[in-house]
């Protein structure tokens, strides 16, 4: 794993109409860690990474995407540049196709038919080969969520982006979802952007913590730091639950 960023932002604010949801002066995300945004509904948290998804640039300021030394914006990226990141949104979106046409889908997208082994994998990893012909409407939540996983996963990203991934899932598909989190870094030393509003999912699983409060960025550093000796107040009082929002 090394050191040299991945992402860069300085002097980020988006804006939705008259509102500023975002304002973050900088931020660096490096190659290869798994970096948990934490804060409270409404903190900026999806805005920050549909922003390094590329699908929105911000409305002032820079977001540069560091790929193959090259320094890549939402309105400079290639396709290409595009397909080396994968998102899981928090609802996923399911095609009305089976389980499997569905975790192949983004294979097909980019031409490559000879896929088969790599979605069998997929479907094996996050446990539901028993469930590959069936229809989306017949899984349950925890199960649609891993099949939004699995069609991530079989892409192969050299980032993944997961906003809210086990929120209102069962402690089983948490415990499976989790796991596939920690393997895909571990195996792959994939970077890992993980917006979750549950502190204990973070501290499990990241190694660098931020904090938004209403678009802010309060505090940002290691995962041990972050939660044994957080600098902020703020980042105490949302730790401890005493934090009113």
């Amino acid at each position: 794993m090394t050191s040299a960023p991945l992402y860069t932002l300085r002097d980020v604010r988006q804006v939705y109409g008259a509102r500023t949801v975002l304002d973050i002066p900088a931020l660096t995300v490096q190659r290869g860690e798994v970096l948990a945004v934490v804060g409270p509904s409404g903190a900026g948290k999806s805005t920050l990474l549909r922003l390094m998804a590329l699908l929105e640039a911000p409305a002032q300021g820079e977001m540069l995407l560091h790929l193959n030394d090259e320094r890549v914006t939402a309105e400079t990226a290639s396709i290409a540049q595009r397909r080396l990141l994968a998102m899981v949104f928090q609802r996923p979106a399911l095609l009305s196709r089976n389980v499997r046409a569905n975790v192949a889908y983004g294979l097909r997208l980019r031409g490559e038919r000879n896929g088969q082994k790599r979605v069998e994998a997929a479907l094996e990893r996050v446990s539901l080969t028993h469930l590959a012909n069936a229809h989306p409407r017949t899984l349950s939540g925890g199960e649609m969520q891993r099949v939004a996983v699995a069609r991530a996963l079989v892409l192969e990203p050299r980032v993944l982006l997961l906003d809210e991934p086990t929120a209102n899932l069962d402690p089983y598909n948490v415990r499976l979802i989790e796991s596939l989190i920690r393997e895909q870094h571990t195996a792959h030393e994939t970077t890992i952007i993980l917006v979750t509003h549950n502190i204990f999912q973070a501290r499990r699983l990241a190694t660098r913590v931020v904090l938004l409060l209403e678009g802010a960025l309060i505090e940002e550093g290691s995962a041990e730091e972050f939660f044994d000796s957080p600098r902020d107040p703020r980042t105490a009082a949302f730790l401890s639950g005493e934090f009113v929002y």
